[in-house]
């Protein structure tokens, strides 16, 4: 067999005889994915209806057009496993630097296998990937809301759109796919949101409804194999969430060795997070971290001081309740390891949360509080990345275009 160029190596071969002055390039099956060094060869038949059929004439296997991209005046003929798809030559070269590499080279003569007047493209990919990706070519892409069934359509589009050179698809899937996994606490917030009412909707449902989001073991496999360093801290953030019993009990997917051992140490880091977190807390009862706590009595309760900063009404009272409410949280997040427990950002909201209720004859400690907590979730996002060890992301990372990745 013949060698392929550094373009086109690993992702598809032609099934096609070798004609007269083709290129090398083309003739050859290209990468070592393919499962053998011979054309797998279409064939028109009949069953005993009269019925036409398609047949691989090495496997035997017949093979059915699809539905919806099977068209009457597409140019070649593209196969994925037992599926055709009959599309336009120009429309994959106008968008796929790849197929635009390989149509134009040299054309065959006489010995070209063809069906239905097409040359035939064999893809060494899954079927119904191929679709979605031709449909996204065709009518745009369908980003819908990152659910588990949106995330393994857009997940199947990223891929071959990174593997084929695609960079507008590649682009738009990785930019849908921040939006639930992101880059900022500000969105990591509004996902949070989103999962919290698909929560509560459905927490009665009967069957069980799907989780709001996929699995993340499966959006850091994707971020690795289409190398998009920005969906990892908020991936890996979100899996360390999970107690190692379910992570390792799903069989459907795993994560390799490296990152397993990111998320063990990301996942020691968070929980680390929540007693520093604490003891934070335990120091700032005495307005050492507070600005607006000033424990300065004033005749105007609740109301700005000649400096323009609201003051504390009682302190000895305030003082109280932040050392009930330290005590609260370390017997629920340290010791009883309620809910939240492997999540900072959600116990620094939990206790920023708490002003209405502990502080509610002080607007200044309230608002202090409220102060702390933003301050402290700032800071844990920002460390998301040291705690799983990774780089931090850049605009540079999210996301590369596939010229760059092919450099």
């Amino acid at each position: 067999m013949a060698t392929t160029s550094t373009s086109s190596r690993h992702f598809t071969r032609l099934i096609h005889r070798p004609a007269p002055g083709m290129s090398d390039k083309l003739a050859a099956g290209i990468g070592s994915g393919t499962s053998s060094g011979i054309d797998k060869k279409p064939s028109v038949t009949f069953d005993k209806s009269g019925t036409s059929l398609i047949v691989d004439s090495e496997t035997e296997q017949v093979l059915r057009r699809h539905p919806d991209l099977y068209l009457e005046d597409g140019s070649v003929i593209v196969r994925a496993e037992d599926t055709l798809f009959r599309v336009h030559i120009s429309m994959l070269s106008r968008h796929s630097i790849f197929f635009r590499d390989v149509f134009g080279m040299p054309k065959g003569g006489e010995g070209t296998d063809q069906l239905d007047g097409c040359p035939v493209l064999f893809l060494q990919d899954r079927a119904e990937d191929v679709a979605n990706l031709l449909s996204a070519l065709y009518d745009g892409p369908v980003l819908r809301d990152n659910s588990p069934d949106d995330f393994r359509v857009v997940a199947g589009v990223c891929r071959l759109a990174t593997k084929y050179l695609i960079d507008t698809l590649r682009v738009k899937t990785i930019a849908h796919l921040s939006k639930a996994w992101p880059s900022t606490l500000k969105e990591w917030d509004a996902r949070e949101d989103a999962a919290r009412v698909h929560e509560i909707a459905f927490a009665s449902a009967n069957p069980p409804t799907l989780p709001r989001y996929p699995n993340p073991v499966d959006v850091v496999n994707l971020a690795r194999e289409v190398d998009a360093p920005s969906l990892l801290p908020s991936a890996l953030y979100d899996l360390s969430r999970y107690p190692f019993t379910q992570i390792f009990e799903d069989q459907s997917a795993s994560l390799d060795v490296h990152d397993l051992q990111r998320l063990c140490l990301g996942k020691e880091a968070a929980q680390h997070a929540i007693t520093t977190l604490i003891q934070s807390m335990t120091h700032a009862q005495f307005g050492r971290q507070f600005p607006y706590h000033t424990h300065i009595r004033s005749a105007s309760k609740g109301k700005a001081s000649a400096h323009g900063s609201a003051v504390c009404m009682s302190p000895a009272a305030c003082r109280k309740d932040f050392a009930e409410l330290v005590e609260l949280a370390t017997q629920h997040y340290l010791f009883d390891r309620e809910r939240g427990c492997g999540d900072p950002l959600y116990v620094a909201e939990e206790l920023g949360q708490l002003k209405s209720v502990e502080f509610s004859e002080c607007a200044a400690c309230a608002r202090s509080l409220e102060a702390w907590a933003a301050r402290e979730r700032e800071k844990m996002w920002k460390m998301i990345p040291t705690w799983f060890r990774l780089e931090s992301p850049t605009p540079e990372d999210s996301p590369r275009t596939s010229g760059e990745l092919s450099r």
